[in-house]
């Protein structure tokens, strides 16, 4: 399938600068072409950056703008602001970085929960209100967050509307000390992100995404799909469960995952490949749960060995 062909490319030309995540390369790719955005959240250092210049660097036609967010960063920062014209003594938009393909909000935990939530609308609709003006976010708008463990000095945890907007929370953590002295020479004279070309069109990007929705998901699958989300609600340790947005992400980034696999269907092996990372981050634990250990990604393992997988 030429769709398949194309978005192992993209994730070869990824893979050949960001080495040892293979399997998060293809996870965040997989949300840009189920159109949603990605939360990647790991210790400094981890390469989350460097894998979000790639993405974009191997891209052509694709806008790419990057916001560093810190305590001052105020949401017309993100937005844009109108600026009074003092030759026609009118008001002119000025649009602000968030008007892109794909944005880089890095390390978006430093920035208070009210310039955080600038993003909601943009992420949620592809479409941001500014004055009482509706701006659309035409064609790719891909957002790929980075933020520190919150538990690190000057974040600020994001607003629980603010994860339910992301398809998938990822992680990429240490690689092996025969990859880390992989990228130490990789990088003895300069980057390799510099030296990367573009290998599909934006318009290609589209073309995959457009492909992946005609990925047959069964319904069976669909149910077991709402059966895992569901399986959030109602139990004690659980204090905000998961919304339907998760079962439709869960869907999507299957379907995405199963072409990259090229097949032309989902198979229940492929959901549960991502539902952990789908799922768990939408979740608030009740207080008395996060003292005991527990933790969202636990439980939602815990569901999955629960639900009965259909045949």
């Amino acid at each position: 399938m030429r769709e398949t062909e194309l978005a192992n490319r993209l994730e070869q030309a990824v893979c050949a600068v960001v080495r040892g995540q293979e399997a998060t390369v293809r996870k965040v790719l997989s949300c840009m072409f189920a159109g949603g955005h990605v939360l990647l959240e790991d210790y400094p250092g981890t390469g989350k950056t460097t894998l979000a210049k790639a993405i974009a660097k191997s891209i052509s036609g694709a806008d790419f703008k990057r916001v560093q967010f810190t305590p001052d960063l105020l949401p017309s920062d993100i937005l844009g602001v109108s600026v009074l014209d003092p030759r026609t003594q009118e008001f002119r938009f000025h649009h602000g970085p968030v008007f892109t393909d794909i944005l880089l909000a890095d390390e978006i935990n430093r920035a208070s929960p009210r310039t955080q939530s600038a993003l909601l609308e943009a992420m949620g609709e592809r479409q941001v209100t500014v004055e009482g003006v509706c701006y659309d976010l035409d064609g790719l708008f891909f957002v790929i967050a980075t933020q520190n463990p919150v538990e690190f000095r000057g974040t600020y945890p994001l607003p629980e509307a603010q994860m339910d907007r992301f398809a998938m929370q990822c992680g990429l953590g240490y690689v092996s000390a025969e990859q880390e002295a992989g990228i130490l020479a990789d990088q003895a004279e300069s980057h390799p992100v510099h030296s990367l070309r573009p290998v599909l069109s934006r318009e290609e990007i589209l073309e995959i995404s457009a492909a992946s929705r005609k990925i047959r998901f069964s319904a069976e699958l669909r149910q077991y799909a709402v059966a895992l989300v569901a399986g959030t609600r109602g139990i004690p340790e659980v204090q905000l469960a998961a919304s339907p947005r998760a079962s439709l992400s869960l869907m999507k980034i299957s379907q995405v995952i199963s072409l990259f696999e090229g097949r032309e269907f989902v198979t229940p092996e492929v959901i549960q490949s991502v539902a952990v990372d789908v799922i768990a981050h939408r979740l608030v634990l009740a207080p008395e749960s996060k003292y005991s250990g527990l933790n969202a990604r636990m439980i939602v393992e815990d569901i999955l060995e629960k639900t009965t997988v259909p045949v």
